[in-house]
């Protein structure tokens, strides 16, 4: 009897446990958003990011306030379709209205840096195992 009561016990545990197999990142994974993008002034690059790594112009990465280190987010310019995948690696944007902060590159690829500001909607295509 006792070890039936042992098993039960552990069955019940794996039950529960099983319903908890959802990540932290899972409530990102095609989450989308739109509003505005911005770019780096040229004073960033070469700073550290707030994931610690170094900002460069040329590499495809981006800020946002919330969406882990390490996602993957495609960026659509709503005025002409382009689109471009950036990595989150930094914290921003914090001026109202502004949704990403895109690498100079980033913004290059999906508009014109004359523009200083896009209208854009974004998405989140792939989120790490580790949030």
């Amino acid at each position: 009897m006792k070890s039936v009561i042992i098993h039960l016990a552990f069955a019940t545990m794996i039950g529960i446990l099983s319903g908890c197999s959802s990540t932290p990142g899972d409530k990102w994974q095609g989450y989308t958003d739109k509003g505005q993008a911005s770019y780096y002034a040229n004073k960033h690059q070469n700073r550290k990011t707030a994931s610690g790594e170094r900002y460069q112009h040329q590499l495809k990465t981006a800020a946002h306030r919330e969406i882990p280190f390490g996602s993957e987010v495609k960026v659509t310019n709503l005025e002409n379709g382009k689109a471009v995948v950036v990595r989150i690696n930094d914290r921003g944007p914090f001026i109202r209205g502004r949704i990403i902060d895109l690498s100079k590159s980033a913004f290059k690829s999906i508009g014109k840096t004359s523009e200083g500001l896009l209208d854009v909607k974004i998405e989140v295509i792939k989120v790490p195992l580790r949030d």
